[in-house]
């Protein structure tokens, strides 16, 4: 089983920010800025190559819910990143979507 279903079904520890029927969201344990949250559907979907008319709800669930993290996290200005495949930096191959503030980011993104 994958790390993020490990963490998913409480056999891994995390820092639960948010959590419905359908996604879970916890604190990077690597932060890249003062808020990095992950959100990751509760199916195991491996990447964005792996999206279908299936469970492509739980990507449109994860969009709907991500301003109400932010909010709760105190941010309204942020960055959502999701790498896909590990050239590109996906090192859990479980989708997930990473969100970021609390500091000014800049227009780089490498």
């Amino acid at each position: 089983m994958c790390l993020f279903c490990e963490i998913i079904n409480g056999n891994v520890p995390s820092d639960k920010v948010y959590e419905d029927n359908m996604i879970y969201a916890f604190r990077d344990i690597n932060p890249a800025a003062p808020v990095h949250v992950l959100v990751v559907p509760k199916i195991h979907i491996d990447s964005v190559n792996s999206v279908d008319a299936k469970n492509s709800k739980y990507v449109a669930h994860i969009f709907e819910k991500i301003p109400e993290i932010a909010k709760k996290e105190g941010i309204e200005s942020y960055r959502i990143i999701c790498n896909c495949g590990k050239d590109a930096g996906q090192t859990v191959m479980h989708l997930h979507f990473h969100i970021l503030g609390g500091v000014e980011l800049g227009e780089k993104i490498l």
